[in-house]
């Protein structure tokens, strides 16, 4: 079923009824008798604890790992489909060189693979620097954009689909590293399985530059735990910018990608849902990315990947909540909604209604367990056999301090809530800065 993309009818009034909502649900409690005013926090912590703890330690029950021995014994250009790569780059001096290098070295038959550049109007010496580097390389082409045109990566990429002819897309960030062999392991193996588009995990390639890379490089590991978890117990895979190997003909069907979000990757995910379109991830290889490396240019991404997400839920909540999704989907989507949306917002009211009210907070529990099950996926992530960037070493410190860095989703996601209620739409693509260290 071909689903087209969405570009936010009424989200303001979606949003103000979602704030009502997570403030009835936390004010109502306050005003019922003890103890059955302490019922509705347990009944939702025992409900979401248990569905957390099955996704957490369901990642161990399958593999999906690529491995090199399962590379064909052939390069011939007829055994494989055609590729495109595709790389959005606005102002990316710091690290356009070294992506040059990588992509050039990538390992599949020459003919069968196509590098595509998207200059999305860059204002630094980014055009120059792609013209000099891809001088003498014969598969690869720039594609210019002005910088008022729009659409952030969407428009970017979408720009590039419009030039190319491969089979398969595959889609990575200006400062995304790899594996020379990556393609000639993922393509076969997304085949085998049936997958339509797949996930690589993101890891970080300067964990130790500090704290606050640290934590982001436990936190890409427990965000693949859960999407493993997820996948296997039936629920949603998402996509996550970087590392996505998608079919051309199923990108066509969906839509392409949606000019009208400030997350492409979140809002192409649902639509591969709504579909019925088969996603994957992988655990090994990953693709390794930079952290953000300073607590403001945290915030700015994490306030745009919270809007990101709430336009896909309230764009595509008709959708979401019928029968062309089966009920095992529903009820992941519903539960990863409750935590990582409503949790955060219910306890900001919970917690300002009892300092009003100078009454006990009643939803303690529920946050408690939401970050006892982050901190189980740290450590399972983190103890995991891994390719690439090693991984922090998940001792009970470090594991405290990325308990406490997940902290800052419970002031991010009311404050783009809020924000969204009250204010007209706008898209704002807050880029991620890379340095190049």
């Amino acid at each position: 079923m071909k689903i087209i993309a969405l570009n936010g009818e009424n989200r303001r009034v979606k949003t103000f009824l979602f704030l009502c909502i997570c403030f009835t649900l936390a004010c109502a409690p306050h005003f019922v008798e003890f103890p059955q005013r302490f019922y509705p926090g347990l009944a939702m912590t025992i409900l979401l604890g248990m569905y957390g703890l099955r996704v957490v330690l369901r990642d161990g029950e399958g593999d999906y790992v690529p491995l090199v021995e399962d590379i064909p014994n052939t390069l011939n250009s007829e055994f494989y489909p055609s590729v495109d790569v595709l790389v959005a780059a606005r102002d990316e001096e710091n690290v356009i060189e070294r992506l040059v290098t990588r992509l050039s070295n990538i390992q599949y038959p020459k003919d069968k693979i196509s590098i595509f550049i998207i200059d999305d109007g860059s204002i630094d010496q980014t055009p120059y620097l792609l013209k000099k580097l891809i001088k003498n390389l014969s598969n690869f082409t720039i594609i210019t954009r002005n910088r008022s045109d729009g659409g952030g990566k969407s428009g970017a990429l979408n720009c590039a689909l419009k030039q190319i002819k491969g089979e398969w897309v595959f889609i990575l960030d200006a400062d995304a590293a790899f594996k020379k062999d990556i393609l000639l392991r993922l393509i076969p193996f997304a085949n085998k399985l049936n997958w339509s588009a797949l996930q690589l995990r993101k890891a970080v390639i300067n964990p130790n530059q500090s704290p606050i890379a640290c934590c982001q490089a436990m936190e890409m590991a427990m965000d693949a735990v859960i999407q493993r978890g997820r996948m296997l117990g039936g629920g949603v895979v998402e996509l996550r910018g970087n590392g996505q190997l998608i079919n051309r003909s199923i990108l066509d069907l969906c839509g392409g990608f949606n000019e009208g979000t400030v997350t492409d990757d979140l809002d192409l995910s649902f639509r591969f849902l709504i579909s019925g379109v088969s996603l994957g991830i992988v655990w090994d290889p990953p693709v390794e990315e930079e952290a953000v490396s300073n607590f403001s240019g945290l915030i700015r991404q994490r306030k745009r990947w919270a809007e990101g997400g709430l336009q896909r839920f309230f764009d595509y909540w008709p959708f979401l909540t019928s029968s062309k999704i089966n009920l095992i989907k529903r009820h992941d989507l519903a539960c990863f909604f409750i935590l990582q949306y409503a949790l955060p917002i219910i306890s900001l009211f919970d917690i300002v209604i009892a300092i009003i009210t100078r009454s006990q907070p009643l939803y303690w529990p529920l946050s408690f367990i939401a970050f006892g099950v982050s901190g189980l996926a740290f450590w399972r992530g983190c103890c995991k056999e891994s390719e690439g960037p090693s991984l922090p070493a998940p001792k009970p410190l470090t594991l405290l301090m990325a308990i406490i860095y997940m902290g800052h989703w419970f002031v991010v996601i009311p404050w783009v809530t809020l924000r969204m209620a009250l204010f007209p739409k706008r898209l704002l693509w807050a880029k991620t800065l890379h340095s190049g260290t």
